[in-house]
């Protein structure tokens, strides 16, 4: 079988988290870097000193008590992490039921996706999986990707999404602007950044970027370059 690789908007959306340990908690810090309006945590144990400061989070509603069947109603996502075979397989049954989307931690027969691993670097995104064959292997894969795809990468990104709206307004036909950013993207600007070349990159703007934005660029590498 193979996933179909997707990246979930859940801005403003409502998921629940079932079980709070070590690898619940991780899933936890994980939702909440994509913004939803609440995530529901249950677990049966009081919430300890570090799990508190993790639900210092105003958008976490966390409740000591067992799972119930109406916790999935209304929720986007849900990730149960817990090592009680038949809760896992009810949540399971109940989201493909309900249509909603379910993981259950490292049981990918109980689960409609499954979790990637995955490198970040500012805006830039890397999901690497290996369809649960070997979780090993996607986490080793992750690491090689963290030393090539440096914090280089991100600044890169964060310029690009500067540079993109002052490109837009220009109000240029759409192929010019396409070739425009082509044209950044395959020159040494990134290998610049790479090296911390401020001049190098200031030199790479210069001629690339349309006469009337180069007044712009000062303004463009504030706190990347």
């Amino acid at each position: 079988m193979r996933y179909y690789p997707i990246f979930i908007k859940l801005t403003g959306q409502e998921c629940l988290v079932v079980g709070a340990g070590q690898v619940g908690r991780r899933k936890i810090a994980s939702l909440l870097e994509s913004g939803p309006a609440r995530v529901l945590v249950v677990d049966t144990r009081p919430a300890d000193e570090e799990l508190r400061e993790l639900l210092a989070n105003p958008c976490i509603d966390y409740q000591t008590r067992t799972f119930r069947p109406e916790d999935v109603n209304g929720k986007t996502l849900v990730i149960a992490s817990t090592d009680d075979e038949d809760l896992n397989w009810t949540i399971s049954n109940l989201c493909r039921d309900k249509g909603i989307l379910c993981n259950i931690v490292d049981q990918p027969e109980k689960c409609s996706f499954i979790v990637p691993a995955v490198h970040r670097q500012g805006d830039l995104t890397l999901a690497v999986s290996t369809g649960g064959a070997s979780p090993a292997l996607a986490k080793k894969i992750r690491k090689d990707l963290d030393e090539y795809f440096g914090r280089h990468y991100g600044a890169f990104l964060e310029l690009m999404s500067r540079i993109r709206p002052l490109v837009i307004d220009r109000g240029r036909p759409t192929f010019e602007n396409t070739a425009l950013f082509r044209e950044l993207v395959d020159s040494d600007l990134l290998e610049a950044m790479e090296r911390d070349d401020r001049e190098g990159v200031v030199e790479i703007l210069q001629r690339i970027l349309p006469q009337e934005l180069e007044s712009h660029i000062e303004e463009l590498l504030c706190g990347l370059c």
